[in-house]
């Protein structure tokens, strides 16, 4: 892209939905679509949006996602910090692992 152009924004908007800000030539609009974005008209041109009922975690991955295919296709891009896929507030496993297994616990066999 041009230097100086204005950033494409992937952001939560107030309402809790994952939505991108600025502006979005066809290669930008098929990259989001690639990533589970929703084009919608509106009346300052379009709305760009995740589904609503993905959850935290899956709008983390998908907005991750999107933000990573931008960035390789050369667009300025601003990754909301909240919206990062290591940033999964529904998925305890993801930020602690699972204990291993007690080598003590005896065995148990069945016949």
């Amino acid at each position: 892209m041009t230097p100086g152009a204005e950033r494409i924004r992937i952001i939560r908007g107030r309402g809790g939905q994952v939505e991108i800000l600025g502006p979005l030539d066809p290669l930008a609009a098929e990259l989001l679509r690639r990533a589970g974005f929703l084009t919608f008209p509106a009346l300052s041109g379009q709305w760009v949006r995740l589904p609503f009922d993905m959850g935290g975690a899956s709008e983390n991955e998908h907005a991750s996602w999107a933000a990573d295919m931008l960035t390789v296709a050369h667009y300025p891009v601003t990754l909301d910090t909240t919206l990062r896929a290591e940033h999964l507030p529904d998925t305890p496993s993801r930020t602690r692992p699972a204990a291993p297994p007690s080598s003590t616990a005896p065995a148990v066999h069945h016949r």
